[in-house]
């Protein structure tokens, strides 16, 4: 692992520990050249399905796409950057056992509804507003209404 600070190559890991929910490595690591010390994350590559978008265009899955939209949705929330990595993870792994070579966009929207219900509420709805492309303030309540509804 080069250093983030110097570029060299020769740097030591101090501690390793699990985090969210044992799905990543979290790694302390120590410079040996500038003493700099870095944490670093390691988790495992899949091979993602296709992801079909509603005009019928096909594109390789995207994590920073995945992240991106959840961040924007959460953006000013107090949710934490593990559960945020938890979250996307297991959006993931429904992906993942879901078997499929190519996957709806819908359906994966769908997940990190699911997903951000979770986390938070105001995220959710937010992300819900975009998603289901909300034209005035009815649509807005409603998604409130069946939100509250279902979580008594």
């Amino acid at each position: 692992m080069h250093c983030p600070f110097c570029g060299v190559k020769t740097t030591r890991v101090i501690d390793s520990r699990l985090a969210s929910d044992g799905d990543q490595v979290r790694r302390r690591r120590n410079c040996a050249s500038c003493g700099e010390r870095f944490t670093t994350y390691e988790t495992a590559e899949f091979n993602m399905p296709i992801v079909k978008k509603s005009d019928n265009v096909r594109e390789p899955f995207s994590d920073h796409k995945l992240r991106g939209g959840m961040l924007r949705a959460l953006e000013k929330r107090p949710v934490s950057n593990d559960a945020i990595s938890t979250a996307i993870i297991g959006i993931k792994k429904k992906i993942l056992s879901s078997g499929r070579r190519e996957v709806n966009s819908k359906w994966i929207g769908e997940r990190v509804m699911d997903a951000l219900r979770e986390l938070d509420d105001v995220a959710y709805i937010r992300f819900a507003s975009v998603y289901h492309s909300f034209n005035d303030i009815g649509e807005f309540i409603e998604a409130i209404k069946i939100m509250e509804q279902s979580s008594s």
